[in-house]
């Protein structure tokens, strides 16, 4: 389509893309509630699960083990329902993704322990954390090209930044119901049967949001692609491999730094700075929660920033946060207790680089093999990254209290210029003020069916 086009588009949302974007980020905030709320109870779920005989450390080992065993899913769950996204549409595999999280959530509140299945407790519980890894592993790269594709010119950012959001957001209320369940109820009762309403309550809301979700549209670019029999005509996954190395090599290396950001300023802050500097307990939940929400507004700015100034205009600023974030907590918050939280927020607000990279992503790649590439990029990234950066940055403290700042600027470094290099950024069009791919159906971007 010409430019002209572009520049007829309304400069707001319309009623269905609001629609859309809530129903996504809320079933993409349920499934990432319900992958983490596994962590907050593992203390508990050790003492169900595995034999009473065995020493604490080995039972959390052993719990511990099972929630990574989730992380080594997301591939081999991302690469399959991207397969089926590209070939048979977004939508089916969108709504399949929040039932294949909703239903194991659901089981693992209602699975009897050690005590009654002996070891077919814990091997129950690792088929189930097995399904809930292949169902996130669909779940974050199908809403980012579902959203994209559906969000008109100029607010790709935007779709793809409240996306973010809702995924971090899960993180949060899984926080906030862990803490309001321990407020609630006496640690007995929480260790007894209370640990297992947070588990019900996410397959509920999850099979809601599953119902919701079949409400929705195939994106506008699926459906041309699929009246023109344009769909991929071999395994996206070896045109990918193929044909756009590049793009892949460049989304491994962005979501290197995505995890850097979330595991080291969000998942591993509070146990470092509570071993390495003597900060209680309590101060890093609160600083935790603080991390987190800032992370979930600034990702949906950031977003909608792209869409203004364009990619690389953001990538700067972003990525100058990300690195001060790191040091703020790492550097400055022990030296300055009564920063703490301010620098939390800070480094929140710097983890908002999680925004940019599915953005850049969702341009990297042609719609025919979109979901795959994408898929494919951010899961591998992920299983490899996500499980040795907490191994690398522990290791790397023994040597330094400052490591997980460098291991995060580090890989600041590296993000920066993979999302610059990215394929598929086009230069600003007529009545679009990004400059980056923001129209789905411009005619020579990536994000075009073309």
């Amino acid at each position: 389509m010409s430019s002209t086009v572009v520049a007829q588009r309304p400069a707001g949302l319309s009623g269905g893309e609001l629609r859309t974007l809530a129903l996504a980020a809320l079933g993409g905030a349920l499934e990432f509630y319900d992958f983490v709320i596994f962590a907050y109870f593992a203390k508990i779920i050790a003492q169900h699960f595995f034999p009473a005989a065995q020493p604490d450390w080995l039972r959390q080992t052993e719990t511990f083990g099972l929630f990574g065993a989730g992380y080594l899913a997301r591939p081999l769950g991302g690469v399959i329902m991207a397969h089926f996204g590209d070939t048979l549409g977004r939508k089916k595999m969108f709504a399949f993704s929040v039932l294949l999280m909703a239903v194991p959530t659901l089981l693992m509140g209602l699975l009897p322990g050690f005590g009654m299945l002996g070891v077919g407790a814990p091997l129950a519980l690792l088929v189930l954390r097995v399904l809930q890894g292949a169902a996130i592993g669909g779940e974050a790269p199908g809403g980012w090209v579902f959203v994209a594709e559906h969000a008109g010119a100029g607010r790709v950012g935007l779709a793809c930044g409240l996306l973010t959001g809702g995924l971090t957001a899960g993180m949060l209320i899984g926080s906030l119901v862990a803490l309001a369940l321990n407020t609630a109820l006496p640690p007995a009762t929480v260790a007894d049967w209370g640990w297992r309403i947070p588990f019900l309550l996410g397959g509920v809301f999850g099979l809601i949001a599953m119902v919701l979700r079949r409400w929705l549209e195939e994106t506008p670019v699926f459906a041309e692609m699929h009246a023109r029999a344009e769909l991929a005509r071999r395994l996206p996954l070896a045109t990918i491999l193929a044909e756009h190395r590049l793009a892949v090599m460049l989304s491994i290396m962005a979501t290197w730094t995505l995890t850097a950001a979330i595991v080291v300023l969000l998942l591993m802050m509070p146990a470092l700075l509570q071993t390495l500097h003597g900060f209680s307990p309590s101060a890093t939940l609160y600083a935790s929660l603080v991390a987190t929400l800032s992370i979930t507004v600034a990702a949906v700015l950031v977003g909608a920033g792209t869409d203004r100034w364009g990619l690389r205009a953001m990538i700067p600023p972003v990525v100058g946060l990300l690195v001060l974030g790191a040091w703020g907590l790492y550097d400055l918050a022990p030296a300055h207790p009564g920063w703490f939280l301010p620098l939390a927020a800070l480094a929140g607000f710097g983890g908002s680089y999680v925004s940019l990279v599915p953005i850049a992503m969702v341009g990297a790649f042609p719609a025919a093999v979109r979901f795959s590439g994408l898929s494919f990029s951010y899961n591998l990234s992920y299983a490899i990254f996500g499980g040795l950066t907490p191994a690398c940055v522990s290791a790397l403290v023994t040597h330094s209290p400052y490591a997980p700042a460098l291991y995060v600027s580090a890989t600041a470094l590296a993000g920066a210029f993979a999302l610059w290099a990215m394929p598929g950024q086009t230069s600003p069009t007529p009545g679009s003020r990004a400059g980056n791919a923001a129209a789905p159906d411009e005619g020579k971007g990536h994000l075009s069916g073309a």
